[in-house]
């Protein structure tokens, strides 16, 4: 049966080894949102969750560039993505870019941990989006000069990418070269292949 806007949520669920939190199996990147805005108090919501990652001495490295449809933050990171992400992007109610700080602001010493923390913002940035039927999708596409100059970024961050984030739109609405990955079922290596004991020797 070929998926629908009411049916696409069940089969993007994930199927795993074992249970895991509900959130975490309807987390998924959809290029399909919907044309609703997403509302001041959830995004406060969504981006004190970010702020509240686990981060090497507390430093909180990211930082972030929001941008809701209509306005200029919005236009500059649009038009900082690469033509490929643009064909489908512009459907987000709302766009923003994540950033990290790439040296610790007590002594200036490189962060070895910066993007690693910077990622568990992401994440729980976008588990707490799921909480309220929301949707985000991450994409490394991004011509970073272009986004650096947009904004005035100063050289001790780095832009990692800038991501969508809305409610799901209609998945048959997307250029036909992303059709087939927004219908398809997700799929993720089995834990043998990623949990050891020993390098390569599964330890669950």
């Amino acid at each position: 049966m070929i998926p629908t806007i009411d049916t696409i949520e069940d089969v993007k669920r994930a199927h795993t080894e074992a249970p895991i939190h509900a959130l975490i199996e309807r987390r998924w990147s959809p290029r399909s949102f919907a044309d609703t805005p997403v509302s001041d108090a959830d995004l406060k919501s969504i981006f004190t969750a970010a702020g509240w990652a686990a981060s090497s001495q507390n430093e909180q490295p990211w930082r972030y560039l929001v941008g809701r449809k209509g306005d200029e933050t919005y236009k500059k990171l649009f038009d900082s993505l690469l033509p490929g992400n643009q064909l489908w992007a512009g459907t987000a109610p709302v766009l923003y870019a994540t950033l990290v700080k790439k040296t610790f602001a007590a002594n200036g010493k490189p962060n070895g941990s910066a993007l690693h923390d910077t990622g568990a913002s992401d994440a729980t940035l976008s588990l707490q989006a799921r909480a309220f039927d929301l949707h985000t999708h991450g994409m490394a596409g991004v011509d970073k000069d272009l986004l650096r100059a947009f904004f005035g970024i100063p050289g001790d961050f780095d832009v990692v990418a800038v991501w969508a984030l809305g409610y799901l739109g209609d998945p048959h609405a997307v250029p036909d070269k992303y059709k087939q990955a927004e219908l398809d079922p997700r799929t993720r290596k089995p834990l043998s292949e990623y949990v050891f004991a020993s390098w390569e020797q599964g330890a669950l």
